[in-house]
């Protein structure tokens, strides 16, 4: 496997590479002394830190990591040499046939540039059409079509190959992933309460749901199956007893007899949902209402109702007086409205009366009118220009940074119907332009500076949800809301992990009352990635606390630690379960006349996936089944070694036969 990035993310994969699925893996970066894009020149400051956080990760992942020891089981050491570290400013030619390129499996760009991942893209695809490209793209469209044109040449590369079996392998296919499309559901749900993650997967809707302790004796609410069971530090207020994990972590995947002895813990259950329709529209935000609404205030509105009234009032007094046609009562009324009407000097007093309100309120509608004049101007004017929070607003969503991670968290919590206000210290950041769009509030500043969490009514605030690249920034943002508001509830996005447990633990204990939860963005985008390297379908990942479950569809057939076996057989406690199996394709396709096999039915045209407990444990996995499963990193790794495995001995045994 070859990995290229200059950031975290390159890091993190191939730890997981290495650590849990066994794999080789070279690691190209640029070098910490020539930054690898010199046309923009960061500052002194992100250099140094980034020169920094390289240096510790790549020691970290020099020495014999704990993850792999537990993956191993027996305290056996990882073998060595399985990660190579290759620096090099660009992913040319020359860079990527040192790494080997030529005889990899799979190769993972994940550059913090769009453009440098495209264009190594392109070479990689031309030095071995059969490889497995995984790219890291922002930008969705693109993606969509760079993974046709790639595809495409890896089939034209195929059919000219002088092996035809190479047409029909599992390499040459391209994934285009975006690391904050991955996280965005994660980060957005730990920010609300009473939201969670949801995912679909061959027509099923299973959502993850955090429950807390129940008392010994109280039966607890049903669910399809118990993911984790939470430790002690994660049941907020922390004096949670009788946690089965106790402080060190969650107990991940547990059998039911693990479950049923974790009386009073806090768990993680998986449930199906149905289809709840289109999210509900915020009625907060402005310009969703009427036209007149969106344009003038409702003080203006209400003066020109005023107006509109007393012109009827006169013109039903005239009318009723002086027995005019009301039709022309009213017209009557507005020529004297606006002083166009001849003077009435010989008309009775009544009429004279009537004349001289209808200009009384004439003078009355003059600066009306010169308000809605200006009040529109504004609207059209502020129509490009951020929105300044309500005076009413409560129980909204403050968000840190406007990021790529922070774009897209923005639009996944509006599209939920979330009330957001954003802190942006960029004017010219990415996610302010889709801010103004969505007419979100936006506060432009410093957060560090006194006065602006204020300006986002934090005080009113239910959640504050940290996402700048800054660990220091987002603790200092977290820490001065809590002074403001202690029961506040806090995301932080933190990637070191023993800093992060450090800061978790403290802001535990300081504030026993409030929720408190650490995310990191390559610790929970670096599954996704490394599934798609290793051939594997991965449609979600689950957070748990510190830790993350992945939801992944595999294909049964060609499969040996799967096929043939029972669901029971493939249970790993703590590793690995089987939560759905898609049971539509037939038996035994027979073939027709012709000698032609039948073809199977569209995927639209199939039946949703029947849950375990529908099936039962003793069900065999047929070749042609689909398989739900959710793992653990480890789980994972551990099912493709046990494949290989299996494979290497039922191939040995057919060469001696």
């Amino acid at each position: 496997m070859v990995v290229c990035g200059d950031d975290a993310l390159a890091h993190r994969l191939a730890a997981e590479l290495r650590d849990v699925y066994g794999e080789r893996v070279t690691l190209v970066v640029p070098s910490a002394r020539e930054p690898h894009r010199p046309r923009i020149p960061p500052p002194a400051r992100a250099l140094g830190r980034a020169g920094a956080l390289l240096g510790r990760v790549s020691a970290a992942m020099v020495r014999p990591s704990p993850l792999s020891s537990e993956a191993a089981g027996d305290g056996a050491e990882p073998p060595e040499e399985t990660l190579r570290i290759l620096e090099a400013a660009q992913p040319d030619d020359a860079a990527l046939t040192e790494a080997g390129i030529a005889g990899a499996g799979a190769l993972a760009l994940v550059y913090d540039d769009d453009e440098l991942n495209i264009h190594a893209a392109l070479r990689a695809r031309r030095l071995n059409p059969r490889l497995r490209l995984v790219i890291r793209l922002y930008n969705r469209k693109l993606g969509q079509h760079l993974e046709e044109l790639l595809d495409q040449a890896a089939a034209v590369a195929a059919l000219g190959a002088e092996d035809p079996g190479d047409a029909e392998g599992e390499g040459g296919t391209t994934t285009v992933l975006s690391d904050a499309d991955t996280v965005a559901p994660a980060l957005a749900g730990a920010a609300v309460a009473g939201t969670s993650r949801v995912i679909e997967a061959d027509g099923l809707l299973l959502r993850a749901v955090e429950r807390t302790p129940v008392p010994p004796g109280r039966p607890g609410e049903p669910g399809l199956c118990t993911l984790a069971l939470l430790s002690a530090s994660a049941n907020d207020p922390a004096d949670a007893t009788g946690s089965a994990a106790g402080d060190e972590g969650p107990v991940l995947l547990p059998d039911d007899a693990a479950t049923a002895a974790a009386a009073g813990c806090g768990t993680v259950v998986l449930e199906t949902v149905s289809y709840t329709g289109r999210p509900i529209r915020r009625r907060w935000l402005r310009g969703r209402g009427a036209p007149l609404a969106s344009l003038f205030s409702r003080r203006l509105r209400w003066s020109l109702a005023g107006v509109v009234g007393a012109v009827l009032a006169l013109a039903v007094a005239s009318s009723l007086t002086m027995g005019e046609d009301p039709v022309h009562a009213v017209y009557l009324s507005l020529l004297d409205l606006f002083a166009i009407n001849d003077p009435a000097v010989n008309e009775p007093a009544p009429r004279k009366v009537i004349q001289l309100l209808s200009g009384l309120t004439g003078l009355l509608l003059l600066p009306v009118l010169v308000a809605a004049a200006f009040e529109g101007l504004g609207t059209f004017r502020s129509a490009s220009a951020l929105r300044r929070p309500p005076r009413g607003l409560s129980g909204h969503v403050v968000l840190l940074g406007l990021g790529k991670v922070g774009t897209r968290v923005l639009a996944r919590l509006h599209e939920m119907g979330i009330p957001v206000v954003c802190i942006e210290g960029d004017p010219e950041a990415r996610g302010v332009a889709l801010a103004r769009r969505l007419r979100v509030p936006t506060v432009l500043g410093d957060v560090t500076q006194e006065g602006v969490l204020e300006a986002a009514m934090i005080e009113r605030a239910a959640t504050l949800l940290a996402l700048t690249s800054e660990d220091t920034t987002n603790l200092e943002a977290c820490l001065y809301a809590r002074s403001v508001s202690p029961r506040l509830r806090v995301t932080l996005r933190l990637f070191d992990d023993r800093f992060a447990t450090a800061v978790y633990r403290t802001l535990r204990a300081a504030h026993p009352g409030a929720l408190t939860r650490s995310r990191s963005v390559t610790y929970l985008a670096a599954p996704a990635f490394a599934g798609a390297m290793m051939g594997r379908q991965i449609l979600g990942a689950i957070p748990v606390e510190r830790r993350v479950l992945l939801i992944a569809r595999f294909e049964v057939r060609g499969h040996a630690a799967l096929e043939g076996r029972t669901v029971a057989e493939v249970l790993r406690p703590g590793r690995l379960r089987v939560l759905a199996v898609d049971t539509s394709a037939p038996d035994d396709p027979e073939p027709d006349a012709a000698g032609a096999t039948a073809t199977p039915p569209p995927v639209e045209e199939r039946t949703p996936a029947q849950l375990v407990h529908e099936l039962g444990d003793d069900y065999v996995l047929r070749p042609q089944d689909r398989v739900l499963l959710v793992a653990t990193r480890q789980g994972l790794g551990e099912l493709h070694a046990r494949n290989r495995q299996t494979a290497a001995v039922r191939s040995a045994g057919s060469g001696a036969g």
